[in-house]
């Protein structure tokens, strides 16, 4: 029988995190040995194997205090590590968070351990009584600047894997995504991290490969000079050149290679996420939700991972909701079937009786429609008399009052023609008179004429002047007689317009008489006209109302009639449209059961 999950033996999940820094301090501890043995072996000849001890110790403690920091860092997970039974979802959260802050405080311890080692090793020169000079110290300083960011480096690529492996690991202890998702933390930290991997990359074996070939060129020339043969230098310069490309291209290769782990170990921590989160997808497109797993990232990738997991969380709760939902209409849509096929048949007898009462109704009130219509007609009929009537008798009146100002108008046209006769005459009599003044004038510019032409040259002027008078005369004299013309044209006319307005006075007297006779016919007509429509606007209001309640029962009738029909119909439609949502209903359960989810007795949620 399998032992349950709580009480088998688990991993111990501190060590792989703790032996990760052990082992990329060695491996760098090992390289900067080297590089230090190469770069300063002629300088410090005699104090370089106590420079080695005292970097080894120094970096023995450092790593064993990084180790022991660490370790107190992971207090919960040790706890996790020994505890029996079941565990709080709380303290694997706590554990969760240790884990994913410990990669970050190794790469920072990993950093300044490397940076106050060759401190401590020129503070252990100085005390040992070994002479070193200014240039040395720092020379002893170099390997930390060049090897303490690959160290560090290298140390959070480990330290990172590993983790990821112990989360997944608590999987197994109860740590479920959802849990994951909301404890460890969401950074956008990426591009920071990117471009520092790739500048310690890069910039650790140019500077390594530049020191070196620096230090090995300078030893070799200051050796090649020393000799005075050219055999000789010659000879030391094929060895030395040997030597270097034997002892310096080998410490430069294996820098390239440690590069190139760290390059690689960092692709992976960004290409396995990736990599199972494909595969997570590409599993979940096949309908696949059963298994639900945690994928450990950090940063923007976490946050992709941690999205996905919900993601996929949602979709098996909807798609349960939906196989839920796809039982419960099909069973719905079954009762709701067999129920409408009774209603079926009791709506059609109910729908075919009231058709037969609808079309009594509908024939009454055909009928009482065409009595309202007659009576409205001979109610517009006797409106429209009574209109005329009272336009006829308003025509009258106005024709009336028309022709008796035609008449005072007539009686003051004749009375201004005699006016304008007597005018007339006086202005006759002025022209008359004009007419006289003339013919003296006329005369009297003659006889003076005539006496100028007597005096001879003095009375040439004077007779000028006579001549012109004359003249004047003549044309005063020819205007009245035609002024004499046209008064005797006005006064016949004036006469005319006498008698004719005489006439028209006469007419008028007449008019008025006869438009007062018909004024007085045209009102009995309208008092009689009003009477007709009044009686036949009684009949017409009795018809209407009786015509508008039989057009409320054959309404009301065709409303009853058309709700059965609808209701009817509705019914129809109501069993065409379960058999449809029962055909959905099935497609729906087919289509949700292609997905593979885990059973609601599980839980539900993954």
């Amino acid at each position: 029988m399998r032992a349950p999950r709580f009480l088998r033996v688990r991993r111990p999940f501190s060590r792989p995190l703790v032996m990760a820094v052990v082992y990329a301090n060695l491996t760098t501890f090992i390289l900067s040995g080297r590089y230090s043995q190469l770069t300063l072996g002629e300088r410090l000849d005699d104090s370089i194997p106590l420079l080695l001890k005292l970097t080894g110790v120094f970096s023995c403690i450092s790593i064993v205090l990084q180790a022991i920091l660490g370790l107190r860092r992971l207090r919960v997970l040790l706890g996790v590590e020994s505890a029996q039974g079941s565990i709080p979802p709380e303290q694997l959260g706590q554990a969760l968070r240790e884990v994913h802050r410990l990669a970050d405080f190794t790469f920072v311890s990993t950093l300044a351990t490397w940076l106050l080692t060759p401190v401590f090793v020129n503070l252990g020169l100085w005390v040992s009584g070994a002479s070193t000079s200014l240039e040395d110290a720092l020379r002893i300083g170099f390997p930390g600047l060049l090897f303490g960011p690959l160290s560090a480096l290298l140390t959070y690529c480990l330290v990172t894997l590993r983790a990821r492996r112990v989360v997944l690991d608590m999987g197994s202890l109860g740590l479920t995504p959802e849990l994951a998702i909301s404890v460890a933390p969401r950074r956008s930290q990426i591009r920071l991290r990117l471009s520092l991997f790739t500048a310690i990359v890069v910039v650790t074996p140019a500077a390594l490969i530049w020191d070196v070939c620096t230090v090995l060129a300078e030893r070799a020339f200051d050796q090649v000079l020393a000799e005075t043969s050219p055999v000789r230098q010659a000879a030391l310069a094929e060895v030395l050149r040997s030597e270097a490309l034997w002892s310096g291209g080998a410490l430069c290769v294996l820098v390239f290679g440690v590069a190139l782990a760290a390059a690689y170990l960092g692709g992976t921590l960004l290409g396995r996420p990736m990599r199972l989160l494909g595969e997570d997808a590409h599993r979940i497109a096949e309908g696949d939700l059963s298994r639900a797993r945690i994928i450990p990232a950090e940063d923007e990738v976490w946050a992709v991972s941690g999205a996905f997991t919900t993601m996929r969380a949602h979709l098996a709760d909807v798609l349960s909701q939906l196989q839920r939902a796809g039982y419960r209409i099909a069973t719905t849509t079954e009762e709701i079937l067999s129920t409408s096929s009774r209603y079926e048949a009791g709506a059609a007898e109910q729908a075919s009786s009231l058709d037969e009462t609808s079309a009594t109704t509908e024939e009454l009130a055909r009928s009482a429609r065409q009595i309202a219509e007659n009576a409205g007609s001979v109610a517009e009929i006797a409106h429209k008399t009574l209109a005329a009537a009272r336009n006829g008798q308003a025509s009258a009146e106005d024709f009336l009052e028309t022709m008796t100002r035609m008449r005072h108008d007539n009686q003051a046209i004749a009375a201004a023609v005699a006016r304008l006769n007597k005018r007339v005459q006086q202005i006759g009599k002025i022209v008359e008179f004009i007419n006289g003044v003339a013919d003296k004038s006329d005369l009297l510019a003659l006889n003076a004429e005539l006496e100028g032409t007597k005096a001879g040259e003095v009375g040439q002027g004077f007779s000028l002047v006579a001549a012109e008078m004359r003249r004047l005369a003549e044309n005063v004299i020819e205007s009245t007689k035609e002024i004499e013309g046209l008064i005797e044209e006005v006064q016949d006319a004036s006469g005319a317009a006498v008698m004719a307005t005489e006439g028209g006075v006469r007419a008028t007297e007449t008019g008025t008489t006869l438009a007062q006779q018909v004024s007085e016919s045209l009102r009995q007509i309208v008092e009689l006209a009003g009477r007709t429509s009044d009686a036949v606007r009684a009949i017409s209001l009795a018809t209407q109302q009786q015509q508008g309640g039989t057009d409320l029962l054959a309404e009301a009738m065709a409303d009853i009639l058309r709700i059965t029909q609808q209701s009817h119909n509705a019914t129809k439609q109501v069993i065409s449209a379960n058999g449809d949502l029962s055909t959905l209903a099935k497609d729906l359960r087919g289509v949700v059961e292609r997905f593979q989810i885990d059973p609601p007795a599980s839980g539900g949620k993954v």
